[in-house]
């Protein structure tokens, strides 16, 4: 739906929810989390009422800049720069949750660790990387700051999207690899629910995954 709306005009129609929805062939929920951060992004505008529906919105500096990480060449060296420079980003977005998030979305947060606790007990390696892609999206929702957001999420589109896979460390089962990755994050929310901010900043570099391309 992103590079739909950066080859046409701004005003464009791009349809219905349904119809794109239909032509990306993904869930309603999927589609929704999508739309939301477009929307955030500044790619997308929803007008209802006849002839209504998704819009290509104007492109401004943000937008641009957000297309310009995710027209980065699929080469590992480009991957795992954005990676590094997504982690970097890491401490920044926690740290706005700490300042801005509201009870309903700690809420939302905790709904989204139990995508990922679902994923670890199934062991499903690839569902997993999606519900903890769900998680930090929302994460990137919370802050106020549009710049920051923008660009974030257009990493973590980049990485995710051509780093689809979890690698544990030597001697470590991918079962426990991810058992431990949610727990994680688990406690990461956890002293974000109680404002603990030291907890928090310590947990978010632990959870620094630059030395390998693809781990969540």
């Amino acid at each position: 739906m992103a590079e739909l709306a950066a080859h046409v005009a701004p005003g464009t129609r791009l349809g219905t929810k349904d119809e794109l929805r239909s032509r990306c062939g993904v869930s309603v929920g999927t589609f929704n989390e999508t739309l939301r951060l477009l929307q955030t992004r500044g790619v997308v505008t929803v007008q209802r009422g006849p002839g209504g529906g998704l819009f290509a919105a104007e492109q401004t500096p943000m937008t641009r800049l957000a297309h310009s990480v995710l027209a980065l060449d699929a080469s590992r060296g480009d991957v795992a720069q954005a990676l590094r420079i997504r982690n970097a980003l890491e401490p920044l977005l926690w740290q706005d949750a700490l300042w801005h998030a509201s009870p309903a979305d700690v809420k939302d947060l905790q709904v989204r660790l139990e995508g990922m606790a679902a994923a670890a007990a199934s062991g499903d390696a690839d569902e997993f990387v999606l519900a903890n892609w769900r998680l930090h999206a929302r994460v990137a929702d919370i802050t106020p700051n549009s710049l920051l957001c923008s660009l974030y999420v257009a990493l973590l589109e980049l990485v995710e999207r051509h780093a689809l896979e979890v690698r544990p460390q030597a001697g470590v089962s991918l079962a426990h690899h991810i058992r431990d990755r949610w727990q994680l994050h688990a406690a990461m929310v956890d002293a974000l629910d109680e404002r603990d901010g030291e907890t928090l900043l310590r947990l978010v570099a632990e959870h620094d995954t630059t030395a390998a391309v693809g781990e969540e």
